[in-house]
């Protein structure tokens, strides 16, 4: 035997190689679940706002108007809101701030976008509902928002959103507010037809 072999170090060699196997394969687990959880997050955060009615996602599909049912006895005050993300040179307000609408009743508004930049730009606006549980009241029959607003370069154009409100709204409801984020996705626009072509 040698004098620079310990026997005990010997035996625990074959100990701790298997301590550390079983750790990297925890590690290994935790990283797979972890990512299969960041995935899950998308859906269930879906099925948790149509749950609460939090957060006011609207629908982006188009509603069917019954023009019938139209409940002349309330009052519902709708603002409009817009704001632009960091990096988007582009002038985006609502054309009207403010309507004053009976539920049930079919209301048409605009928004007013510009491109203010040398280049032709996409964006693509996201709605949101305060208070979040109107979300679902609120109907959209036409909205600029369904689509990717293609802009070229020094381009201005009027945007419409055609809406009712559900006259089931809830009748402490008596202000909603609409809200609009426009995002530039000229970049992704780009790619998705790079990857087409």
């Amino acid at each position: 035997m040698n004098k620079g072999t310990d026997p005990e170090m010997l035996e625990q060699q074959p100990k701790q190689a298997q301590k550390t196997n079983k750790l990297v394969k925890k590690l290994v687990l935790i990283v797979f679940a972890m990512f299969g959880f960041g995935f899950a997050l998308v859906p269930l955060y879906d099925v948790f706002c149509d749950i609460t009615g939090l957060n006011g996602k609207t629908n982006d599909t188009a509603a069917v108007y019954a023009a019938d049912g139209v409940d002349t006895s309330r009052n519902i005050r709708v603002q409009f809101i817009s704001q632009i993300t960091s990096g988007m040179p582009w002038q985006f307000a609502p054309i009207t701030k403010e309507v004053t609408v009976h539920p049930g009743e079919l209301k048409l508004v605009k928004f007013y976008a510009k491109n203010e930049s040398s280049q032709d730009l996409v964006g693509q606006a996201v709605p949101s509902i305060s208070p979040g549980i109107a979300h679902s009241y609120f109907q959209k029959i036409e909205c600029f928002c369904f689509n990717q607003q293609p802009l070229k370069a020094q381009e201005a154009v009027e945007m419409a959103v055609q809406f009712y409100i559900d006259p089931e709204l809830p009748a402490d409801i008596t202000t909603v507010t609409l809200s609009y984020t426009l995002f530039n996705v000229t970049e992704s626009v780009k790619q998705s037809v790079i990857a087409k072509n």
